[in-house]
């Protein structure tokens, strides 16, 4: 039975949308707290909340919840430093875990459901990495297992997880997501996702 952990990636200060895209509100909630109950309701133990940008603000809420929050010093230098510290907390906790997913906190389609969909492809086939397809590309969430781990502390500055996945495109599995398109990285792609709402 494999036995994965989450890292939810949440340290950016969002500077391209001129607001922290954590707080922004969607069906009622705000999208950190959205991607943590959904990180929670999964079967990955433990979730580690990766705070920087603001993080003082962020930790009041999380505060009653079943989660481990870690402070990322370097989250200026970019995604990889979240990632970094992500997986050495892991290494630390819970040094036995089979892989880890890595996820965001602005991707606001992402359900249990396909968390634990990204796990069971893990237990059957015990795959090397799974990521989500979306657009003709891979991404978030994507499980890597703990063979990835050195890789991951490797990445460097802007660098996401996304560099492996085409480093060791032969070991990838893909799972289709369309919705993973949806993410907030400026006010246009809040107001597509207001959008989207109002169509469905």
């Amino acid at each position: 039975m494999a036995s994965v952990g989450l890292i939810l990636l949440a340290a950016g200060s969002s500077t391209r949308l001129g607001e922290p895209k954590q707080n922004l509100m969607y069906e009622g909630q705000p999208l950190l707290q959205r991607a943590i109950q959904t990180a929670l309701a999964s079967s990955c133990e433990p979730v580690l909340v990766i705070l920087g940008a603001n993080a003082e603000a962020f930790q009041a809420g999380l505060n009653d919840l079943p989660v481990q929050t870690v402070f990322n010093p370097d989250w200026q230098e970019g995604m990889a430093s979240s990632i970094r510290q992500g997986i050495l907390t892991l290494n630390e906790i819970s040094p036995d875990l089979d892989g880890a997913i890595i996820m965001v906190c602005d991707q606001p389609f992402v359900t249990t459901t396909l968390l634990n969909q990204l796990v069971e492809e893990k237990k059957m086939h015990d795959h090397g990495i799974i990521a989500c397809t979306y657009q003709d590309t891979l991404g978030t969430p994507a499980l890597f297992d703990k063979q990835f781990f050195p890789e991951l502390l490797a990445l460097q500055g802007l660098e996401g997880a996304k560099k492996l996945l085409f480093q060791h495109a032969a070991v990838v599995t893909s799972l289709d997501f369309p919705l993973g398109t949806f993410d907030i990285d400026t006010p246009q792609d809040y107001q597509n996702l207001q959008q989207h709402r109002g169509e469905e």
